[in-house]
């Protein structure tokens, strides 16, 4: 068992860049499969981004292909989502959540969440 915990959220400007990270006291959370959802008020938490418990492999939402990237640093029980060009559609509550199976774009794919940090980007 893991307990993500995320970091890094703040509010800054259109256009500005924020990285946010996730870790976990457990060493466990290197072999784990890794994502970033978000979730505004009133609706369902989306998809943001995953990638695989070494990084070799990753997956994105589309509409945010070229402006995120995610990665993880292992030696540092780390996964940061690299955030560039925001945009105030960005404001959200960002989550990270893991799983020991294959990574995957659903919520119910994930048996362990952080408790999320906020983004708000301002116009």
């Amino acid at each position: 068992q893991v307990q993500p915990i995320e970091s890094g959220g703040g509010l800054v400007q259109a256009g500005d860049s924020l990285r946010l990270s996730c870790t976990a006291s457990e060493r466990a959370f290197s072999s784990h499969a890794v994502a970033w959802f978000r979730q505004t008020p009133g609706k369902e938490r989306d998809f943001v981004a995953a990638l695989s418990w070494n990084g070799g492999s990753t997956y994105y939402r589309d509409s945010l292909k070229g402006r995120f990237t995610i990665s993880r640093d292992n030696a540092k029980n780390t996964v940061y989502l690299q955030m560039n060009g925001l945009k105030p559609e960005d404001t959200a509550v960002y989550f990270c959540a893991a799983t020991l199976n294959v990574y995957s774009d659903y919520v119910q794919g994930y048996e362990y969440w952080g408790q999320g940090t906020q983004v708000t980007v301002s116009a």
